[in-house]
């Protein structure tokens, strides 16, 4: 019975071999075009900036990843988490801080002004349409944080004729998963609505051998998000937006010495107005008046009743106006950006500051030559003015080789906790305390790239050195205090590459950095000398089968690099069929060897634990 059984499936396997693929060739698609790199659209091809794209076929090939696991992925990229899922997560790019990366939803900052950084890990996968990844320094364009770059993330947009889309999944830790959403066209307006949710067991956050407690720390999310636009007439439209995430997860409190059960409330939300008029065939104006808010409420043994509540709203407003010229174009563009933080349990001595940003920037791409310049004046109620600038040029040297170089300035604003959180004894010999004296970090970076694309390969070689003035780090406990250290220097050499064969796919990049603090030459926080990650796809008729890998050197969990995290290598593999048009099934398998690695330590030096080999698999119906 079992040999039939092998003959038939082997018989079927042949038979797929020589069938036509169901789903689509991953090909390099040369007119995938971008905003994130200049503010204007234009081709990923002719952008003089280092930037990747993550579209939505990617991230349905993801399956249950989060989106701090598919970033990982990405060139230039480590991660860093807390525990399962919900847990803090946190992104370092091309070496620098994790707070040096804007990141924006829909052209919204939804970030924390408290800790300065985006809760990732409350950003469902279900409602992103497509991920932008800017890397280098970007304030000339997007003002304070952009150090390291920008994150931008588009949610799912309407088009063609009205759809519904439904993804259901299940898998290892009692993950459960689901996505709805409906979109459309209908005469002259556009619309989108989608729903999600996450409910998982988990696990410990902690590893707790020596612990007294040892429960799962669940997790859960609720998303919401859409979007509505009209035409009003021919170059003249208005639309609206919003996000909306509510989360709750369970966290492992080494301080509390009771079972009371701790947990965090989170939510992220935004919302806009936004009008585009071509007034003229030379004069296209965008405005968008919008908020982004980050909230978050702890529940502990030791919180106020209620929990401890800190909350960042963020008011924005931004014009732009893009102006036509007989070579090339120039904008001209004012950001207004109000921050206001509030909590029940810290008394911060000032609690809002206002920035009004002026942007004049140009961007020409002519025959074999590419050029972009920009210049920013950033004027701060909190820290005084700031002028940034940043200059690009491309040459192509034949339709595949192109070289680039680039030079951009930018700067980092402390955030009110670098700042203004009051000493607090925490008992145990710990203490910490805000500095008011912090000054702004700024940095300047050169890099060059060499690129070569066609339809079936893609490979780059990029070199950068990012040095930091006034770098905010921290004092080794027990006395904690954030502290500009007097320069780091971040150099390293990125290599990507991506090639289709037939069926195959191959991909991977490989990042060598040395983020250091140049005081001491010791490696920064949490950052590794060396990063890569390859992967490789393969259709056969209805199926498509995929595995990946992802490495990393050893990191260091303190500034004077006593507390090592070893390196570490995982693997995973997908697998999904297309049994209909519209119909099709998927199965994740993550850290397939089951290996036991770290991504962070909490103050005392205790690991959080990372997932083990767990499999995740999920149904969903698109309709193309």
């Amino acid at each position: 019975m079992k040999k039939s059984r092998i003959k038939l499936m082997s018989a079927s396997l042949i038979g797929l071999a020589f069938t036509t693929p169901t789903f689509a060739a991953e090909n390099i698609n040369l007119e995938d075009v971008v905003v994130t790199a200049s503010r204007l659209p234009q081709t990923r091809e002719a952008a003089i900036a280092d930037v990747s794209v993550i579209d939505a076929e990617e991230i349905q090939r993801a399956g249950q990843s989060t989106l701090v696991e598919l970033l990982a992925r990405q060139p230039g990229i480590e991660i860093t988490s807390s525990g399962g899922a919900g847990t803090i997560s946190s992104i370092f790019m091309r070496g620098t801080n994790s707070g040096h990366v804007v990141v924006l939803i829909d052209g919204l900052r939804v970030d924390s002004a408290t800790l300065g950084s985006t809760a990732f890990e409350n950003l469902p996968m279900g409602q992103i349409d497509r991920i932008e990844i800017l890397r280098g320094p970007a304030s000339s364009l997007y003002g304070q944080d952009a150090i390291g770059g920008v994150i931008q993330i588009f949610t799912k947009q309407g088009s063609g004729g009205v759809k519904f889309s439904v993804n259901l999944g299940y898998g290892s830790y009692n993950t459960k998963r689901a996505d709805i959403g409906i979109s459309g066209n209908v005469r002259d307006t556009r619309f989108a609505l989608n729903a999600s949710s996450l409910d998982t067991n988990s696990f410990s956050a902690i590893n707790t051998k020596n612990k007294d407690y040892n429960d799962n720390d669940a997790n859960r999310n609720l998303a919401f998000s859409g979007n509505v636009t009209h035409q009003i007439e021919t170059g003249h439209e208005i639309g609206f937006q919003f996000l909306h995430s509510d989360g709750r997860v369970h966290f492992d409190n080494p301080y509390n010495f009771s079972n009371f059960d701790s947990r965090s409330d989170s939510k992220q939300y935004s919302f806009a107005l936004f009008s585009k008029n071509q007034f003229t065939n030379y004069w296209l104006s965008k405005v968008r008046i919008g908020e982004g808010a980050d909230e978050s409420r702890t529940f502990d043994q030791y919180s106020l009743q209620g929990g401890d509540l800190f909350k960042t709203r963020q008011f924005q407003l931004n014009w732009q106006n893009d102006f036509k010229l007989p070579v090339g174009v120039l904008t001209l563009m004012y950001d207004g950006l109000l921050q206001k933080v509030k909590s029940n349990s810290t008394n911060y001595t000032v609690k809002e500051r206002d920035n009004d940003g002026f942007v004049a920037s140009y961007l020409l791409d002519y025959e074999a030559h590419s050029l972009q310049l920009g210049a920013r004046h950033d004027s701060n109620s909190q820290f005084g003015s700031n002028n940034t600038s940043s200059l690009g040029y491309g040459y192509r040297i034949d339709p595949n080789w192109r070289v680039t170089a680039s030079y951009g300035r930018a700067f980092k604003a402390p955030t009110f906790n670098d700042l203004y959180w009051p000493f607090t004894d925490y008992g145990f010999g710990y203490s910490y305390a805000g500095n008011p004296n912090l000054n702004p970090e700024k940095s300047r970076n050169v890099e060059a790239s060499l690129r070569y694309q066609d339809i079936n390969t893609s490979a780059s070689i990029t070199a950068f050195h990012n040095r930091i003035e006034d770098l905010i780090s921290y004092n080794d406990l027990p006395a904690g205090m954030p502290i500009n250290i007097n320069q780091a220097t971040i150099k390293g050499v990125s290599l990507n590459a991506n090639q289709h064969i037939g069926n195959f796919n191959f991909g991977g990049s490989v990042d060598i950095q040395s983020p250091r603090d140049d005081k001491t030459d010791k490696l920064l926080v949490r950052r590794a000398n060396r990063h890569a990650n390859a992967n490789i796809s393969y259709i056969l008729g209805d199926w498509r089968f995929g595995a990946e890998t992802i490495a990393s050197s050893v990191r260091y969990n303190n500034a004077s690099n006593t507390k090592s995290m070893d390196g570490y290598a995982l693997l995973n593999a997908t697998v999904d069929y297309k049994f209909t048009k519209d119909w099709s099934i998927q199965a994740r398998a993550n850290n397939i060897l089951d290996k036991e690695y770290v991504l962070g330590m909490d103050f005392g030096g205790e690991a959080y634990n990372t997932p083990g080999a767990n499999l995740f698999v999920n149904i969903r119906y698109q309709p193309e």
